[in-house]
C-alpha cells in the first residue's frame, strides 16, 4: 500500500488502465481480536455438548475463527479449537477427526453451526459406553472475543487498486475484510466483494471468482495470497 503506479489491465494485448471508480473508497481498516473467560468449562464430550446447547453463540464464533488471530503450535491440522481439545485431551481420534471437518461457512447462522457440534457430539457418545474425561488442569474452557478495529487510514479508490494493496495487508486486515465481513455484509459476504457489487455488477465475474476462496480451511497468509492471485488474474492477465 506505498504509493507506486496503478497497475494495468490488458485489453487485446496492450495496456489500458482500469478508470472505474466507486462512488465510496474501500477504507482498509485492522482488527484485533480481545478473549474473555466465560466461566464455564467442560472435562469430557457430555458436559462439552450439555453446554454447548446454551453458551452464547458468540463462544462458538471464537472457537471456530479465533485461532486465525493467535499462534498455532498444537494440532495444526485441526482447524477449531473444539477438535484439537478432543484430539490432544480427550485422546478421542474419532470425534477429533468429525469436529475437525465441520466447516462453519456452509451454514447460514452459528446456531446451525451449534446444532451440527452438537449432534456430531451426540453421535460419538451413542458409540461408545465410556466417556474418556481430560486431567482437571485440562478442561476446555469457553472463551468469549470482542473485536476492536482500527483504521488504517489507507483507502483505495478504484477496484484496481485492490491488487497491489491486498498483498500488503496485514493477516488481521484479512480477517476482518474476508472473515469478520460475513457477520456485517447483507448476503453474508466480505467486504470485497460487497464493494465491487456497488458498481452495477461490472465486476460480476470477478465476486465470482472471490467467492470461490475458502476462507476456513486456509490460513490467513493463504487466504491473502489466493485473494492476490486471484485479483492480478484479473486485472493483469488474461481475466480481464
Amino acid at each position: 500500500m506505498d504509493e507506486k503506479q496503478d497497475p494495468v489491465a490488458l485489453e487485446n494485448g496492450a495496456p489500458v488502465e482500469d478508470t472505474a471508480e466507486a462512488a465510496s473508497p474501500f477504507r482498509v481498516r485492522d482488527c484485533a481480536l480481545i478473549a474473555m473467560a466465560s466461566g464455564r468449562r467442560a472435562q469430557n464430550l457430555r458436559e462439552l455438548r450439555d453446554i454447548l446447547q446454551t453458551i452464547d453463540e458468540s463462544s462458538i464464533y471464537h472457537h471456530f475463527w479465533g485461532n486465525r488471530l493467535r499462534p498455532r503450535f498444537d494440532d495444526p491440522e485441526y482447524q477449531n479449537d473444539f477438535a484439537s481439545w478432543a484430539n490432544r485431551e480427550l485422546r478421542d481420534g474419532k470425534v477429533a477427526e468429525r469436529l475437525g471437518v465441520i466447516d462453519p461457512t456452509v451454514h447460514d447462522t452459528l446456531e446451525e453451526l451449534r446444532q451440527e457440534l452438537i449432534d456430531v457430539i451426540e453421535q460419538r457418545l451413542d458409540e461408545t459406553e465410556q466417556v474418556a474425561w481430560s486431567k482437571p488442569d485440562r478442561q476446555f474452557n469457553f472463551l468469549t472475543s470482542t473485536i476492536v478495529v482500527f483504521d488504517t487510514t489507507l483507502q483505495m479508490k478504484q477496484p484496481i487498486d485492490l491488487v497491489t494493496s491486498v498483498p500488503a495487508m496485514s493477516p488481521s486486515s484479512i480477517f476482518y475484510h474476508v472473515i469478520d465481513a460475513r457477520r456485517r455484509t447483507p448476503g453474508s459476504v466480505d467486504d470485497i466483494r460487497s464493494w465491487l457489487c456497488g458498481l452495477d455488477g461490472e465486476y460480476q465475474d470477478l465476486c465470482d471468482e472471490i467467492a470461490k476462496l475458502d476462507p476456513f480451511f486456509s490460513s490467513l497468509t493463504e487466504l491473502r495470497d489466493q485473494l492476490a492471485k486471484v485479483l492480478t488474474t484479473y486485472f493483469v492477465g488474461e481475466g480481464r
